[in-house]
């Protein structure tokens, strides 16, 4: 049967975006509906048209020890600016060589020192905790072999370590690789595809964090998006939107 499409116009440079008409159906139960609507899958085709075929989120120059590192030094309570000064500390120590042997004393040394951030001397806050878990770093990805580069086998290698989840291992994975068999399901893809009707509503993570991979991926080949892209995009969009237009999800606690 012979499906009648929408031809809508994607932006200077990207031409006409042929999708089926609204009603149509681009995964069970969830329908193309019109790319005027934000958060419709006609909306997201749309609007993934205009990103950059190389996106930005690619690391260029880190390893992925590196990656992980910076991740690890990261998080709740501490500035990006502290982040990064104690990042840079540690690399040129040599921490996230990992041919080179370092104790799980030195890097605790290396993070209680004051770090010199915008002319001022700051300390980091939770130096005990990241010194172990940059050991449990590099205890564990120095057993396995990144060679391959397999998304799966980096990812699996990544949540062995203390303080990873598999949300944050997907990121480093998307980051490192630029891989389309992973996704980042934060909030607020959480937000945007249990809006859509694209994951149930019924969520626990970290339990559902493999299927509801599974769905984001499938419904991304569905409207002719890469995942990693359709992942970057509506991450972008949705995280600037205000908190009240949204019904109140228990994931956001």
């Amino acid at each position: 049967m012979e499906i009648d499409v929408q031809e809508l116009w994607a932006g200077e440079g990207n031409g006409a975006v042929r999708i089926p008409d609204p009603e149509v159906e681009v995964v069970p139960g969830v329908a193309w509906g019109t790319a005027e609507v934000p958060n419709t899958p006609a909306y997201w085709a749309v609007r993934c048209r205009w990103e950059d075929s190389n996106p930005d989120y690619v690391t260029k120059q880190a390893t992925l020890v590196e990656e992980t590192g910076f991740c690890l030094l990261g998080g709740y309570g501490i500035k990006y600016e502290v982040n990064a000064a104690a990042f840079d500390r540690l690399q040129a120590a040599s921490v996230f060589d990992l041919d080179i042997v370092v104790e799980e004393a030195e890097i605790l040394a290396l993070l209680k020192a004051p770090l010199r951030v915008n002319s001022r001397d700051v300390r980091y806050r939770f130096p005990n905790q990241r010194a172990r878990r940059l050991m449990s770093m590099r205890d564990s990805l120095r057993k396995v072999s990144l060679t391959g580069r397999d998304p799966h086998v980096m990812r699996q290698a990544l949540l062995a370590i203390e303080g990873i989840g598999p949300k944050t291992a997907s990121w480093i994975v998307r980051n490192v690789l630029g891989s389309d068999e992973v996704a980042i399901i934060d909030i607020h893809i959480l937000r945007a595809c249990t809006s859509m009707g694209v994951f149930p509503s019924d969520i626990r993570l970290p339990r559902d964090y493999e299927p509801l991979e599974q769905r984001f991926i499938a419904f991304s080949n569905a409207i002719e998006v890469r995942p990693s892209v359709l992942d970057a995009v509506m991450w972008s969009e949705m995280r600037s939107m205000p908190a009240r237009t949204w019904a109140q999800h228990p994931l956001d606690s």
